[in-house]
């Protein structure tokens, strides 16, 4: 981006209009601004001297829906704050939220009317500048897009990107490893764009990582985040890449973000083992996503059945009928689904009665009328030898069956 080009833009919109602007980034950073300032506010002022949003009025601007609006929004005048109302203008392409452009109004002024009847007019410039913006994100330069490329087709086995990877300064002599997989897990499948949601998993992971010495290198697909870490026995750095890839990707998507899940790999000291490493993460955070017990930070020796599940393999509709003669027994006459969430948790917490209990806030009683209500449907007791395996098994396949596919 030419920070010239930005300016110009800037101002011919400024121009256009008739009134001051400025430009700022997701982060609430000056990028640019009109030199009319005959009519500028306190909070303007504030603005171009600290280059940065107040934390006061960056709140009472997000109390309005900016964060996630995708069309322009009025910011009414606040007196405390000493401002005047606003237009905030998103400035989005291909679906990703790149800044917003300030349209300050008169002190004598009503209301917005006027300002977003004239924003048509300047639709190309706005267009135009977003562009520009878009390609000052550093996700979206060539050599990082390049890079990224060449670290996917490694995590997949391709032998020459390994290669390749294996003599990244990052990477070299920097083992042992840890492979994560970052995936939203209500969210993995939105987006009509596969070119703009790759390139917010991206921008996403890149942002969270920044500052996080033991992350080496991040990538991102249509539907998730890799990221290649130095192995450590701690998990304080995932913790604070979850929080940040979380706020990253509600800010660039425009849209609330509920749980992100990292499943990492084991440590691995060959280059060559990265493909195994991803699919380790891979799979621990899908299983997480289905079997929420597990958590957002999920090791993949600690997703238990699920490790079976993936390596029997199988397609999209796989797992979906496990094949239990008892599984389907219950799950027909379970229509008001009160039979199989007690015995799923009864097995989940070692029988604990009181546990499955207070999870589903029942009283234990009721735990017990349910329990004996499966007993007497399947003629068999569910909570001893084979049919507690084969049933505990069924619960979890049919989870497997509704995984994100990543």
């Amino acid at each position: 981006m030419q920070q010239q080009d930005v300016e110009q833009l800037v101002e011919q919109v400024a121009l256009k209009l008739g009134r001051g602007l400025s430009l700022e980034d997701l982060d609430g950073l000056l990028l640019a601004y009109s030199s009319n300032q005959s009519h500028a506010d306190r909070v303007r002022v504030n603005f171009l001297l600290t280059k940065r949003v107040a934390v006061d009025v960056s709140a009472w601007q997000l109390s309005h829906g900016i964060a996630t609006a995708v069309r322009p929004v009025v910011v009414p005048a606040n007196e405390e704050l000493g401002m005047l109302g606003r237009v905030c203008v998103p400035l989005l392409l291909r679906g990703f939220r790149v800044g917003y452009l300030w349209v300050q109004l008169e002190a004598d002024e009503p209301n917005a009317t006027s300002v977003l009847a004239q924003l048509p007019e300047v639709a190309r410039e706005l267009e135009q500048l977003s562009s520009l913006l878009l390609e000052s994100n550093t996700a979206e330069s060539e050599f990082r897009r390049r890079r990224e490329q060449e670290f996917l087709a490694a995590c997949k086995g391709e032998s020459n990107a390994v290669a390749a990877v294996a003599g990244w300064k990052e990477v070299q002599g920097r083992g042992p490893w840890q492979l994560v997989t970052v995936l939203d897990a209500d969210g993995w499948a939105e987006g009509s764009d596969p070119i703009a949601s790759t390139l917010i998993h991206r921008s996403a992971a890149l942002q969270a990582t920044i500052g996080v010495d033991a992350a080496l290198f991040s990538a991102g697909t249509e539907t998730h985040s890799v990221v290649l870490f130095k192995e450590s026995t701690g998990r304080a750095d995932h913790a604070q890449v979850l929080v940040h890839y979380q706020l990253e990707l509600a800010k660039r998507s425009g849209r609330p973000v509920h749980r992100i899940i990292l499943g990492t790999s084991e440590g691995f000291a060959r280059p060559r083992e990265l493909a195994d490493a991803y699919r380790q993460s891979r799979q621990a955070a899908q299983a997480a996503a289905v079997d929420p017990q597990l958590g957002e930070l999920v090791d993949c020796r600690a997703t238990g059945i699920y490790q079976l599940f993936a390596s029997a393999g199988g397609g999209a509709g796989a797992w979906a009928d496990a094949g239990s003669v008892y599984f389907r027994l219950l799950e027909d006459h379970d229509r008001s689904h009160e039979l199989l969430p007690v015995l799923e948790l009864f097995y989940d917490n070692d029988g604990s009665v009181q546990e499955v209990a207070d999870k589903l806030h029942l009283h234990r009683s009721s735990i017990y009328n349910r329990l004996g209500r499966i007993r007497q449907l399947l003629g068999v007791d569910p909570l001893k030898g084979m049919v507690r395996l084969e049933l505990h098994a069924a619960l979890k396949a049919r989870r497997w069956a509704d995984r994100p596919r990543i």
